[in-house]
């Protein structure tokens, strides 16, 4: 059985990583493959009784096919509202990739396919000498880099698409998600970062406006899906 997954990061924060894994993860289930997210780091978590609870990574375990802990969805959980590694010396943690590879490694062994959501940008700091490229590397899986559709947004997406090719990372393509809806010629930033960007753009989702269901708005063209697993194991 053919099996595989992808590391989904953004052009920065707040651009829609999470509203495309879950789409991602749903477009898997339709095609009857059993897959399951993961989100190796999250800060600006809630306080439960079970410990910080992250929302996104609680959506990824929503939408995911097979029952798994939180904690192996998302090892690293703090509830600073900080970068991740100011968040983790906060609370006085050493982010140790060996410990979200453990995690990755059980998840692989409950579903074939995985969708793993970094936190931030490509090249967000974990520790002194740890980045979540870092994490994207050791996983080998290939990336899906969401780009936010607003100003500044050709040189974030540029540039995070040259840092991923220089990493050795397979780009298997990228998608145009709009976040700010008053953004001018959306077109024709498209039809540049499609001349500039050697990957295909997978899809294109409009502005979402806050508060709304992202997982069931829109969903992942099954054209691309079939294309990805063709592409992956």
């Amino acid at each position: 059985m053919m099996s595989g997954g992808w590391f989904i990061t953004g052009t920065d924060t707040g651009v829609g990583k999470t509203r495309i894994a879950c789409l991602l993860l749903g477009a898997l289930a339709r095609e009857g493959r059993c897959a399951v997210g993961m989100k190796p780091v999250a800060s600006g978590c809630r306080e439960t009784a079970a410990g910080p609870r992250n929302q996104d990574a609680e959506r990824l375990l929503a939408v995911s096919g097979v029952a798994v802990d939180y904690a192996e969805v998302n090892p690293y959980a703090f509830a600073p509202a900080l970068a991740p590694h100011l968040a983790a010396h906060e609370c006085g943690v050493e982010i140790r990739n060996e410990k979200i590879l453990e995690s990755f490694q059980r998840l692989r062994q409950k579903a074939p396919w995985l969708v793993v959501e970094g936190i931030g940008g490509w090249m967000v700091p974990l520790g002194k000498q740890l980045t979540m490229a870092d994490v994207a590397r050791a996983m080998r899986l290939p990336v899906i880099l969401v780009v936010g559709l607003r100003l500044g947004c050709l040189n974030h997406a540029l540039l995070t698409a040259a840092a991923i090719q220089r990493d050795g990372v397979a780009l298997a393509g990228w998608i145009a998600n709009q976040i700010d809806p008053a953004m001018m010629h959306v077109d024709e930033n498209i039809a540049a970062l499609r001349e500039r960007i050697e990957a295909p753009l997978l899809a294109r989702y409009p502005y979402l406006v806050p508060g709304h269901d992202g997982a069931s708005a829109t969903v992942f063209p099954r054209e691309m899906i079939m294309h990805l697993t063709s592409k992956a194991g």
